[in-house]
């Protein structure tokens, strides 16, 4: 992915919104932005992402278009790891448990199911 791959608010804020449109100009940015800054910093965090290796762009008359570099999914997974790593010693099963303890997680039967479905995947991968 690129050189650096901490993210500010802003610009997690503008990958969202790219990601949700799949593309997106300086313009279609600010006008998704809750509370957006002005149009000069939305260009220069734009930047900042191409810089971080997050977004790439091509000219389509007078606008940049701009796009993720790589698919939300395998982003989602690279930050995932990061936290599992930094705050859970790399230990996925210390992540789940932090998670599944929280009196706020709460899981409905249907995610209950899901997980189980996975983890039963998973052993029979193994095989």
């Amino acid at each position: 992915m690129g050189k650096q791959t901490s993210l500010s608010r802003r610009e997690r804020q503008i990958m969202d919104i790219i990601f949700r449109m799949g593309k997106a100009t300086v313009t279609e940015v600010l006008n998704a932005m809750t509370d957006p800054p002005d149009r000069s910093s939305v260009r220069t965090l734009i930047r900042i992402l191409e810089e971080k290796g997050h977004l790439k762009h091509r000219k389509n008359g007078q606008e940049y278009i701009y796009r993720p570099t790589a698919g939300r999914k395998q982003v989602g997974r690279s930050a995932l790891q990061r936290v599992i790593s930094t705050f859970f010693d790399d230990s996925f099963d210390q992540a789940v448990a932090a998670h599944l303890s929280d009196p706020n997680a709460k899981l409905t039967n249907q995610q209950r199911r899901r997980l189980t479905d996975l983890i039963n995947e998973a052993k029979q991968q193994e095989k």
